[in-house]
């Protein structure tokens, strides 16, 4: 008998918590989820709070995720952390997120280049992609997902592709976004299977159907458990919900409920 597919829910804590505070939550996280086989919990907090949640985490329980770094593993850089200095912290790291893209301006080769640096540095990347309002309303969701996916993935082999996540986060329904309109189940169904067949486009069939892809935008606690009733959404990245001990804890019973 095969196990069933990993749920991911990623808590993305964004630029919130000093490390103190952050310790603090994560105690408050360890007394209320246990570990689960089937679904794991990655969370992401700010590059300072790494180093210290690292030695305090329970690595059954959860796995941390870098939210930013440099793809270039060293050099005079001022400022700048690399995925090199934090890849003994991490497991993951998030790339492209629409705050990178439209906050940052990140380009398309910087997104690259970092998923092909987490890869390198054996880190599990994250890569989120998905459409602005403007680009919904003129009809250019597809065309926007194809873009972002043949960019985001173009350093990224037929060997290592197994190594990449997906999450599709359309930029029109993060709560960040003052006019942000919650995303209708159709709505992600439709992005999950344009993601699919472009991957399969790109590497091949089996890639499309293994690939990991998740859900970000605007999830709570009401409302995660419809989303992952979704076919072919492997799970949640998390933003404002996750700063929330009794939201985030009941998103993730909710994950283990449905993946038992």
């Amino acid at each position: 008998m095969t196990s069933p597919r990993k749920t991911y829910i990623i808590a993305n804590w964004k630029m919130n918590f000093t490390p103190g505070e952050a310790s603090l939550y994560l105690n408050r996280l360890s007394n209320r989820i246990s570990p689960s086989r089937n679904v794991q919990v990655v969370l992401a907090p700010s590059t300072v709070a790494l180093q210290p949640l690292s030695l305090q985490i329970n690595r059954r329980q959860f796995k941390l995720a870098a939210q930013n770094f440099y793809w270039r593993d060293y050099g005079a850089y001022t400022g700048e952390t690399s995925v090199a200095q934090i890849r003994g912290f991490v497991d993951y790291a998030i790339v492209g997120h629409s705050e990178r893209r439209y906050v940052f301006n990140e380009s398309e080769e910087d997104i690259a280049q970092k998923v092909a640096a987490a890869i390198r540095n054996n880190l599990t990347p994250i890569l989120c992609i998905g459409e602005t309002a403007l680009e919904r309303k003129d009809g250019e969701t597809k065309a926007a997902i194809y873009s972002q996916l043949t960019n985001g993935l173009h350093e990224v082999s037929k060997e290592d592709i197994s190594k990449v996540i997906i999450a599709y986060e359309p930029v029109w329904a993060i709560s960040s976004n003052k006019n942000a309109k919650p995303a209708k189940p159709s709505d992600i169904a439709e992005a999950e299977l344009i993601i699919r067949e472009h991957i399969a486009k790109l590497y091949n069939k089996q890639t499309a159907e293994d690939i990991y892809i998740l859900y970000g935008g605007s999830v709570n606690a009401d409302t995660a458990g419809g989303y992952l009733d979704i076919p072919g959404i492997d799970g949640l990245l998390i933003g404002g919900a996750s700063l929330i001990a009794d939201s985030f804890c009941a998103i993730v019973e909710t994950a283990k409920g449905k993946n038992k």
